[in-house]
């Protein structure tokens, strides 16, 4: 399994709607912190599209990651049938193994039976290009829901990108979502939390944290996905808590990035 880094990562630092950085993070810049903290993965998603890039920018993009040793996942949100056949294209043209696949869009929320029909379609076209189907568990269906649709399309090119906090906006915690769909993971989002009531003590609050310095079970969770070969990539999030200003938040990002990729080197080998 190899230790990657995402564009939501660098969240703040690739901007958020409402706080836009002066110079806000690229594929490239990506591709350069992977290269210096001496990983060979980055996996770019909906917040980096670059499914709106053209042919040869993307082929650019391709060849300046080759020339650091560093490989592009691609990632994109909104599963209709066009948009996913433009990430398709866009990750065949980056020699992506994946396509990591957030199901809904803008004005796109479908029903499990018209989603297992999308997928049954373009299964052929991942076939062809030999490119599997990462759909990551958000937040709007449970883990059995997600189970029922890779059962349903029946192929290895089908398989789930297994994110660590996403769930619980379905009401669900990741052990028990881990039970269910660990076996179906293809992909990996490590992204570390916290729990705690707030001060009135009437609810709770679910903040990111670096990895390690959180409630996950990290070194559990690798270590069960170790003896299956079909989870490849584990790739870092951040869910960072903003400061006051722009600039303060993003360094903070970038401590918690750093601190986050020390702590997973003494993991994932």
């Amino acid at each position: 399994m190899r230790l990657g880094l995402s564009s939501y990562t660098y969240s703040w630092a690739v901007g958020v709607p409402g706080s836009l950085p002066e110079k806000q993070l690229s594929a490239i810049d990506l591709a350069d912190k992977a290269a210096s903290a001496g990983l060979k993965l980055i996996q770019i998603a909906d917040n980096l599209p670059l499914e709106m890039m053209t042919e040869n920018e993307l082929i650019a993009l391709r060849n300046y990651g080759e020339g650091k040793g560093v490989e592009i996942e691609m990632g994109g949100r909104g599963l209709t049938p066009g948009h996913t056949m433009k990430c398709l294209e866009t990750a065949k043209l980056l020699r992506s193994p994946i396509l990591r696949m957030v199901i809904d869009g803008a004005g796109f929320e479908p029903d499990l039976n018209t989603i297992s029909a999308i997928i049954k379609d373009l299964l052929p076209e991942f076939k062809s290009r030999e490119i599997k189907l990462a759909i990551e568990n958000h937040d709007r269906f449970k883990a059995r829901e997600f189970e029922k649709l890779i059962q349903s399309a029946g192929s290895e090119y089908v398989g789930i990108c297994l994110d660590s906090v996403n769930s619980m906006g379905a009401g669900e915690g990741f052990e028990e979502v881990s039970k269910i769909l660990l076996p179906y993971a293809i992909n990996l989002h490590i992204k570390d939390f916290t729990i705690r009531r707030v001060s009135h003590k009437m609810g709770i609050i679910i903040e990111g944290a670096p990895a390690g310095k959180g409630t996950l079970n990290i070194r559990e969770l690798i270590n069960k996905l170790s003896f299956s070969d079909s989870c490849q990539s584990a790739v870092l999030e951040l869910w960072t808590p903003p400061e006051k200003e722009s600039e303060d938040t993003i360094r903070k990002e970038e401590r918690w990035a750093q601190e986050s990729i020390e702590y997973l080197k003494t993991i994932i080998k």
